[in-house]
């Protein structure tokens, strides 16, 4: 049995799915409030009333108890239990909106990497990632770039961190042959709804995203997308973006897109969310003129979308304990430099609705000449979680500390 919670000011619309097209009567109780179910076919809905409701959100991720039960009118043949919270949110011009009130996104993209563990899920680690992350003043991440377990996401739900929640659609490429790209639409259509059906009862699940960093030709000035492949992309985004309407009409749905990459495909969605380097892959040592181009491209955006932008991606690689004075790439220095003039850029432009650093800790990669120690140095910690100077930077902005 699945149970889909959908709130609004307190009135909560309650949509359950019972196997094996179950007819018959259930009942449904938030709280202190109740109601009949009436199933026909395997599904049923009610609509509750929380008076007073306390909304979930980061200062207070208040949980209700939610209990369906079916009967046979004289016993409870089957129960379904779960935590859930009420709130909203949505997007209103530029801006986003939890429960009515304008919010900007804090955080990180992140990995579920650790010493020992590898890739592993590794739940004391989990606790010890939140916990940094209210530390320094988080109130964000992305799942980065597959769905996380689902003991992350409670732990999201309980502790009010807001989740931008991903398919595993990484470097989606539309100069493919079209019998490639027709797989990949299958695939990803069925990652979105297989994810939506497990998460969507999250209040912490705020967003959807569709891919991360999808390309229509060469990046970083290397030439011009192509226009057969850009349109390919349109294509395949709209039939993306409608699917995850049609599950979920409740959250926005954004797509994550690489720098260099067709700007276009940013229109088809509620929320425009880029990942740029402006001064370590481009601009690489000069952080002043990172910072113009990074200016440009904001401003740019926005004269076009009109949409809230979400920086899903920006850092330098950071060898801990490396120091330079002036600040040199790889050094710690460098990437508090980095991080300052892109958080002063943000700040200028209301319309910068959120930003995720990349990344949160240092992880494991494969070996290569950009990748010292087949590492991506990245992250504000390192990898066993101890903090560079970015992180007590970001602490002083993010928490005031």
């Amino acid at each position: 049995m699945a149970t889909t919670i959908e709130g609004n000011d307190g009135v909560v619309t309650v949509k359950v799915a019972a196997s094996s097209g179950y007819s018959g009567q259930g009942r449904v109780r938030l709280n202190d409030a109740d109601a009949d179910l009436n199933f026909q076919g395997g599904t049923a809905q009610a609509t509750l009333r929380v008076p007073s409701a306390r909304f979930w959100g980061p200062r207070d991720p208040h949980l209700y108890p939610l209990t369906v039960t079916l009967n046979d009118g004289a016993r409870d043949t089957d129960a379904y239990s779960l935590d859930v919270g009420i709130r909203t949110f949505a997007v209103r011009g530029d801006q986003l909106l939890l429960n009515g009130q304008p919010i900007k996104l804090t955080g990180f993209g992140k990995h579920e990497d650790f010493p020992l563990s590898g890739r592993g899920l590794n739940l004391p680690m989990w606790v010890r990632d939140y916990e940094l992350l209210r530390w320094v003043g988080a109130n964000s991440f992305r799942t980065t770039h597959y769905p996380y377990a689902e003991e992350a996401m409670d732990l999201a739900d309980r502790l009010g961190v807001l989740v931008i929640n991903e398919i595993p659609a990484v470097g989606l490429n539309f100069e493919d042959p079209a019998e490639a790209t027709a797989q990949r639409l299958i695939q990803a259509t069925q990652q979105l709804r297989e994810l939506v059906a497990r998460d969507k009862n999250h209040p912490s699940t705020v967003m959807w995203n569709v891919a991360n960093e999808p390309m229509g030709g060469p990046l970083l000035g290397a030439g011009q997308p192509v226009p057969a492949a850009v349109e390919a992309g349109t294509r395949f985004f709209q039939q993306m973006y409608d699917e995850a309407r049609r599950l979920d009409p409740t959250r926005p749905v954004t797509l994550v897109g690489v720098q260099g990459g067709p700007v276009e495909w940013h229109g088809i969605f509620d929320v425009v969310a880029i990942n740029r380097y402006y001064g370590w892959y481009t601009q690489s040592g000069r952080l002043d003129e990172g910072a113009q181009a990074l200016t440009r491209e904001l401003d740019e955006l926005h004269w076009r979308f009109g949409k809230p932008i979400i920086m899903t991606e920006f850092g330098t690689d950071t060898i801990p304990g490396v120091h330079a004075q002036p600040p040199e790439m790889w050094s710690e220095e460098y990437e508090v430099e980095f991080l300052r003039r892109y958080l002063d850029v943000a700040a200028e432009r209301p319309f910068v609705a959120g930003m995720q650093m990349w990344n949160f800790a240092d992880f494991k990669t494969g070996q290569g000449t950009s990748r010292a120690g087949g590492m991506n140095y990245k992250g504000v910690f390192t990898r066993d979680r101890r903090p560079k100077m970015a992180a007590h930077f970001l602490r002083s902005r993010w928490a005031g500390r």
